[in-house]
């Protein structure tokens, strides 16, 4: 049986025989009898074993090292320690042995050093925690849209299209790097033009939203971006649903719904894990997760906030300007300001992506940010332009080459409309579920730079 199984309803287990199979954590031998803490990765709760010189093999169970993969069978007792329950085994077997030399020992091992020992960290209690929360949140965005109509999207990974037009893509080629000298005829490559890894499976996602009304991308991103901090990271998954039929008002209404959803749901069906985060990565957390679930987002134009910070008693850092992108410190202010999660929205449209609704003032788009307290910018959206010829007008301002383009464009030729959308890092949502906060942290085997080893 599985340990998830006894905690779920240790009652019905109580005074009972069973079988287990898993992993020692630790392991003290006494002269007659020994202790051993067990873990299968079932549940974040550990089981304390107890056995004695009743067992046949009682001199081999005590030489067991951390590590050992174990089948135990006994009866399942109530604790005599600070356990509520323990098991006292009748046999215990050896399936996989373990030597001296195993790196996860029961002592306290830093985040870098678990880093470099990528393939067995899960077996630590915090990466325990992390990799479970990780993999119930993915269940509850699917869960979200899924539960709603919405249509699962898997975007291409490979493209030639660079959604947000940084220049920041990854290379796909074929052409041996040793025979690249000068200037690459692409024609002659695999697939006859210079291709790379996706930023973002936005725009190709819009095209399912035009047949599908409702559609959800999930799945890996990549960006060439030679960045060394706690949020960055080479390889990536983006969460991104695009709406028709739906302006930027419905965008942030479905932005917030889905946040509150994922958040409630680990809440719900992770209290172990966010108990042991609490206590142990980011003291608050869940009276924070709880109180954003509770929490009423505010929304605010860009100029407005911009006005804020100009007018509050703080000396900036970076000082807010308008037309302007604005910090980590804002970020933290404005959240502080309202007390919660703020939807910063319209903003100026030279500093945001071109495929974005240009608004009748000619200077902002319909684009929105969500910051939330702790954590800052976490999700960002906007309606996109629908307009053919405000479109293609603003590509050419960009100085963008609209040809390979056209099939992005002929969306709003062929039975076009009021359209949005959002995106929302997964790693960003499980560093703000989690309270750990370095990417590397929440992803299994980060991509960053001069760093592939697994």
């Amino acid at each position: 049986m599985d340990l998830r199984d006894l905690y779920l309803d240790t009652k019905k287990y109580l005074d009972s025989e069973v079988t287990i199979s898993g992993w020692i954590r630790n392991h003290r031998d006494q002269k007659t009898f020994g202790f051993i803490d067990f873990s299968d990765g079932t549940c974040q709760k550990h089981l304390q074993v107890v056995y004695d010189e009743s067992l046949k093999n009682f001199k081999d169970v005590q030489k067991l090292l951390v590590g050992c993969a174990i089948e135990i069978q006994g009866k399942i007792v109530k604790s005599k320690g600070n356990q509520d329950i323990e098991m006292q085994a009748s046999k215990i077997t050896l399936l996989g042995d373990c030597p001296e030399d195993y790196p996860i020992q029961p002592k306290r091992h830093t985040r870098e050093f678990l880093r470099e020992q990528a393939y067995l960290r899960p077996r630590t209690n915090l990466f325990q925690a992390v990799f479970r929360v990780r993999s119930l949140a993915a269940y509850a965005i699917h869960r979200y849209f899924q539960d709603r109509g919405y249509v699962y999207f898997h975007a291409p990974i490979i493209t030639a299209s660079d959604c947000e037009g940084a220049g920041e893509m990854f290379q796909v080629t074929t052409i041996p790097l040793d025979k690249i000298k000068g200037e690459v005829d692409y024609s002659k490559d695999f697939f006859g033009k210079l291709t790379g890894l996706t930023v973002s499976g936005q725009l190709e996602a819009e095209t399912f939203a035009m047949a599908y009304k409702k559609t959800y991308t999930f799945g890996p991103t990549f960006r060439a971006e030679n960045s060394n901090t706690k949020v960055h990271a080479a390889e990536f998954w983006m969460i991104e649903p695009e709406i028709a039929f739906c302006d930027l008002d419905g965008d942030m209404d479905i932005m917030e719904d889905m946040l509150k959803y994922v958040v409630k749901y680990v809440l719900d069906n992770a209290p172990d894990e966010i108990n042991f985060f609490d206590s142990f990565v980011e003291k608050g957390l869940k009276e924070k997760l709880t109180k954003l679930i509770n929490s009423k987002f505010t929304r605010i134009d860009h100029q407005d906030v911009i006005k804020i910070l100009k007018d509050a008693p703080v000396k900036w850092e970076f000082e807010p300007e308008y037309g302007e992108d604005i910090a980590k410190e804002h970020e933290k202010y404005i959240t502080e300001y309202f007390n919660g999660p703020v939807f910063i929205k319209n903003w100026p449209k030279d500093i945001k992506a071109f495929y974005m609704k240009q608004n009748s003032d000619d200077k902002t788009v319909a684009a929105v940010d969500l910051e939330v307290p702790g954590a800052g910018e976490l999700m960002g959206g906007s309606q996109r332009e629908e307009d053919y010829n405000k479109l293609l007008n603003r590509m050419q301002e960009l100085g963008m080459e609209s040809e390979g383009l056209l099939w992005y464009l002929n969306l709003r030729r062929f039975g076009g409309c009021v359209h949005s959308g959002f995106g929302m890092g997964f790693e960003r949502l499980l560093i703000y579920l989690t309270g750990v906060d370095n990417i590397r942290d929440v992803i299994p085997y980060p991509r960053t730079p001069k760093s592939c080893d697994f």
